[in-house]
């Protein structure tokens, strides 16, 4: 008798179980489409488009390792800029269409820190949100590529990013939306102090970056020369961002 009690009070505590676990499921339904339509997806986020890429090529002019021109890059609507002294000093390298020793530009022979960066003649860029760069760099020694913006107002800026490659080329992206910013020099293509920092803090506050009129990279430490001691080398840049026009 006393099984056949506990057989019907579990049977019992089951069907209630199942009733409160229903009306549960039935209560939470409405919720979880609550504020979109049904069948309404979730809104994606929408990746950046190409807005810059710059492929380096040989001018019939050239002959050789020589110092960067404006007409090493292949895209007429895009305008290399230098800063610092030593960034006259880049030379090309490399073999234009090979995909061993790709065409570029390498700064072996540069005696201080340099700049170079990409401007396009017709648009601003706006590198909020999705932004993000994609570019194929090569150190060696301790030598470090850090990104760099210029700014609608003229300000120059050095990313908190650092990228080194020894031995070898690699292709890497990276959003521009969590970098940290110091200020540049132009003439001496140095970090320098930004108005406002407190407790001795070097950051660039609040840079508005929905209105970027250059991009590039710098580096910050001379090099050594030819061979293998230190020398930073880029092989291509791919900016994607939101094009303003000028």
């Amino acid at each position: 008798m006393r099984g056949c009690v506990s057989t019907r009070s579990t049977a019992g505590v089951l069907v209630v179980f199942g009733i409160v676990c229903s009306g549960f499921v039935f209560a939470q339904q409405p919720a979880q489409g609550r504020g979109r339509g049904a069948g309404q997806a979730r809104p994606g986020v929408t990746a950046a488009s190409l807005f810059l890429k710059v492929d380096w090529v040989r001018p019939a002019s050239q002959t050789g390792q020589v110092p960067v021109v404006q007409e090493n890059i292949a895209d007429p609507n895009i305008e290399l800029k230098w800063y610092g002294p030593a960034a006259h000093q880049l030379l090309t390298t490399g073999t234009p269409g090979s995909d061993v020793t790709p065409f570029g530009v390498w700064s072996g022979e540069c005696a201080g820190p340099y700049v170079i960066t990409f401007k396009h003649k017709s648009n601003y860029v706006d590198l909020t949100g999705t932004a993000k760069i994609r570019w194929a760099v090569k150190t060696s020694g301790y030598h470090e590529v850090r990104p760099v913006v210029k700014l609608a107002d003229g300000t120059l800026l050095a990313g908190d990013l650092t990228f080194a490659s020894v031995a070898a080329l690699a292709t890497t992206e990276f959003p521009l939306g969590t970098i940290r910013w110091i200020k540049l020099d132009p003439e001496r293509a140095v970090t320098i102090s930004s108005p406002g920092g407190k407790n001795n803090e070097i950051w660039f506050q609040n840079p508005d970056l929905s209105k970027v009129d250059e991009v590039g990279y710098v580096d910050l430490m001379p090099s050594s020369g030819h061979g293998t001691g230190g020398y930073s080398q880029l092989a291509q840049i791919e900016v994607f961002g939101k094009p303003v026009p000028r």
